[in-house]
């Protein structure tokens, strides 16, 4: 259903999408950032986007999602780490964000009704949680969106550890939802902590330092595709 999500700028099919996060990126050289991750393999763009209530940090939003869209071919992946995504999502979708995330957490009782409108508006919808949230927070909306994202640190900065407790929780979101969902990890994802995710059922890495910082970039996003 997916298969072409799978594939890189050169048509290669791979096992994994890997989703380099540009938080970790040099913002005077974004462009030629992410073209780099693009030569090297990696499908999508993450755009972490966050507003300082929600988590603690203030990032980027839409505007900056607006200047990538015909600058890249990455596939942007739009993470709402922000109070009331509801009002917010139509923001990132006239943005041009093929992939809009939002936080179970950060809604009460319109999880449904963000997911209609990303979906209506023919993008992947994706739902998340953090660390301490149950899998049981978004049970009933895994099998309406295209992309589970399991936080395997708090949301808010970049460089923190790997939470291998929370990654377990990809188990569970697979056997809920089979084999047809995309389910996203994001939080200390290098090559060895990719592998244990995707032996969870995880098959889209989020990678933020370990793409971004290495000295090799194409040989770190080798080393997640497949």
């Amino acid at each position: 259903m997916y298969d072409n999500l799978f594939c890189s700028k050169n048509g290669e099919m791979h096992r994994y999408i890997v989703s380099p996060s540009i938080l970790s990126a040099d913002f005077s050289n974004l462009k030629s950032e992410i073209l780099k991750t693009e030569d090297a393999g990696a499908q999508w763009c993450h755009i972490d986007v966050m507003d300082g209530h929600f988590v603690p940090n203030i990032t980027i939003g839409a505007p900056v999602v607006r200047c990538l869209k015909n600058a890249v071919s990455a596939k942007l992946d739009s993470h709402l780490m922000i109070e009331n995504p509801l009002k917010y999502i139509p923001d990132f979708i006239e943005a041009g964000s093929d992939i809009i995330t939002f936080h179970i957490e950060a809604v009460k009782d319109t999880a449904a009704e963000c997911i209609s409108l990303i979906k209506n508006a023919g993008r992947l919808a994706g739902i998340s949680i953090k660390p301490n949230t149950p899998v049981s927070a978004i049970e009933p909306y895994i099998k309406k969106v295209d992309m589970v994202l399991v936080m395997t640190v708090e949301p808010g900065f970049s460089g923190q550890k790997f939470m291998k407790d929370a990654a377990e929780k990809i188990k569970t979101v697979r056997k809920i939802a089979g084999d047809d969902l995309i389910i996203q990890v994001d939080g200390g994802i290098n090559d060895e902590t990719a592998k244990i995710c995707a032996q969870y059922g995880a098959n889209c890495f989020v990678a933020g330092n370990y793409v971004y910082k290495n000295e090799d970039i194409k040989k770190a996003v080798i080393s997640l595709l497949d």
